[in-house]
């Protein structure tokens, strides 16, 4: 099921024995556009502290209730590594976390979590962190412009979430300053690159084939239908096709 991620914003975060706080943020890996952690702001309870919680334990999600159930203690959560969201989280900051947790490293592999296609409590030994984090917080990065090949065409308003996997697999663009009360939908493998410094997404589009392409509105649901739709008016295979393929090389390899 697609969501809209600002939907998540206030969502109480219940542990198995008690509530958490509520969901303030959330962080995508740029690399593969998933979302890695769900920021908490713990309130009262542990002093203003803001914490980090993986999809990885979630175990229920309750919309209509603005609720998520994790399966972990409030001892759990309490005595986790303390990470300053001030400053842009570290690959080690973040082995030291999913070590704490005893969950799989998402980088140490080729699916979209690491060892596997969802996001399971499944302990794998140790994997030495390389590289940088590619991670970036959704309310950074709304208002961002997007740029097509040709010029400006809008402003990240949202992103939608698959609930499955907690992948975004879109970007939602407002385009109302050049074509009023329209919104479009991107991609992110559309998406070539993302620079800090001009608060800019840059897509592998034009901006004649994006006013042409399939409105958007937040009241409507986003079904298949109308997937197939965008992908077929912009020429550019569907994700789940890509998915599927890499689940099955997943699967043979016996991972």
């Amino acid at each position: 099921m697609l969501k809209n991620s600002g939907i998540l914003k206030g969502f109480a975060i219940h542990a198995t024995d008690g509530e958490l706080g509520a969901v303030s943020d959330l962080y995508f890996d740029d690399d593969s556009w998933t979302i890695r952690y769900l920021t908490v702001d713990t309130g009262g309870w542990l002093g203003g502290r803001r914490v980090l919680i993986s999809p990885i334990s979630v175990r229920s999600v309750d919309w209509p209730g603005k609720r998520l159930d994790v399966a972990l203690t409030r001892k759990q959560v309490e005595n986790s590594p303390d990470i300053n969201l001030h400053q842009p989280v570290s690959r080690q900051h973040e082995a030291e976390y999913f070590g704490y947790y005893g969950y799989p490293y998402y980088w140490a592999g080729t699916s979209m979590w690491g060892p596997g296609y969802y996001p399971v409590e499944t302990p794998q030994p140790y994997v030495a962190p390389n590289g940088d984090s590619h991670l970036r917080s959704t309310s950074a990065v709304t208002g961002y412009h997007i740029e097509a090949g040709d010029g400006e065409i809008g402003h990240v308003a949202g992103f939608l979430v698959d609930d499955a996997v907690w992948a975004i697999r879109y970007v939602e663009v407002a385009t109302q300053n050049w074509w009023p009360g329209k919104k479009v939908l991107i991609s992110p493998a559309w998406i070539e690159r993302m620079s800090w410094l001009s608060s800019k997404v840059y897509v592998g589009l034009l901006r004649k084939s994006i006013q042409s392409g399939p409105a958007y509105e937040e009241s409507m649901p986003v079904t298949r239908d109308y997937e197939d739709s965008l992908f077929r008016h912009y020429g550019r295979p569907p994700y789940w096709l890509h998915d599927t393929a890499h689940r099955e090389i997943v699967s043979m390899s016996g991972a």
